[in-house]
């Protein structure tokens, strides 16, 4: 007989997913946690929704925090540096 070990995500009673990574089981309780705190904020908005699209629209929105956050910034793009030490007037690359 096999022994598995599975970590339930329960909300309100209502079991949400199950995981066998303690840490994915983590993850997602956190990402439930933003949205419902996003669903709250969604509440107060100028905007009517009802509750099942605020709720849709708050997990989607914690889904994507990190698209949220900005654009993702560039590499930096190599500088060209002169060097007159040698009286003409050389480019360096750095």
């Amino acid at each position: 007989m096999a022994v598995e070990v599975q970590y339930r995500v329960v909300r309100n009673g209502i079991e949400k997913m199950t995981f066998t990574n303690k840490k994915e089981a983590d993850a997602y309780d956190r990402l439930l946690d933003l949205a419902e705190h996003i669903e709250t904020v969604l509440e107060a908005a100028p905007v009517e929704l009802n509750e099942q699209d605020r709720e849709a629209l708050a997990l989607f929105l914690a889904q994507h925090q990190a698209e949220l956050s900005g654009p993702k910034k560039k590499p930096a793009k190599k500088t060209e540096k002169t060097d007159k030490s040698a009286g003409d007037d050389v480019k360096a690359v750095a």
